[in-house]
């Protein structure tokens, strides 16, 4: 993974066998970025992404392995408690242009992954909410 810093806005390249979170990870705590909006596309071979059910506040994942065309990566960067926390969503097609996507658990880069990070002034924290079980924005 490599990346350029430019004022706001950071462009990075993710590289064969990198994991996406991880990497978004690693830049976030590198660049001290308590806020911001994600971007990406690109190709990767193994991913699990998830569905949530409301009424049995319940993550139901699904992975899937092959050559897939990131149709969609988009998502945030916010904070829980002070500390980092991710929040991203994936669609993936496959050699029939079926596609694929769900909140993101988990996703290798096959050949590349173009990723723009647009960094927010301030901070948005993130609390649980117990009526939908899942954790929000928090506003002051």
């Amino acid at each position: 993974m490599d990346y350029r810093r430019f004022n706001k806005t950071i462009i990075a390249r993710l590289d064969k066998d990198d994991e996406i979170l991880a990497e978004i990870k690693n830049i976030a705590l590198r660049e001290n970025i308590k806020l911001a909006s994600i971007s990406a596309l690109g190709a990767i071979d193994d991913f699990t992404v998830g569905v949530y059910k409301v009424d049995e506040k319940k993550y139901y994942a699904n992975s899937f392995q092959g050559w897939f065309e990131i149709v969609s990566l988009t998502g945030t960067i916010s904070t829980m408690n002070g500390e980092y926390y991710s929040h991203l969503h994936l669609s993936a097609g496959d050699e029939n242009g079926k596609v694929f996507g769900g909140h993101l658990n988990r996703a290798h880069v096959s050949a590349t992954c173009e990723m723009v990070i647009n960094i927010i002034d301030g901070e948005v924290d993130r609390v649980y909410d117990e009526e939908v079980g899942l954790n929000v924005f928090k506003f002051n």
